[in-house]
């Protein structure tokens, strides 16, 4: 294979660990959605530890194991950010309609209705 024909190569693999992250990523906000009705914490060191040991154990190379896991720590990294920001979100959520429209806006705020302020 020349040079240009494994860019291509890398470049379709590329589209395609792009759509496998972001379906990782959906999988993620729902377990994010489930922690929050449950009340689990976003970090958990033990399913980290089992999310390794199955990419390790799933290596055939050429990657070293431990480089394999950097990238990894970052996957997770990166999804347990989005759990966090799904659980702050729908806290946020809950907080607002907690509130409804029996005490109205605060000083200053924009109604969502009228977008006027109070």
């Amino acid at each position: 294979m020349t040079i240009e024909e494994l860019r291509i190569r890398i470049d379709e693999l590329d589209r395609q660990l792009v759509a496998l992250l972001s379906e990782r990523a959906r999988a993620a906000q729902m377990i994010g959605h489930l922690k929050a009705a449950t009340s689990l914490p976003v970090y958990e060191p033990n399913r980290e530890k089992i999310i390794y040991a199955n990419v390790r154990a799933a290596n055939k190379g050429p990657l070293p194991d431990i480089e394999l896991t950097h990238i990894y720590e970052r996957i997770i990294d990166v999804m347990r950010a989005l759990q966090r920001n799904e659980l702050a979100s729908q806290r946020h959520a809950q907080a607002a309609e907690a509130e409804g429209g029996s005490q109205g806006h605060a000083a200053g705020e924009s109604s969502p209705e009228t977008g006027k302020r109070s």
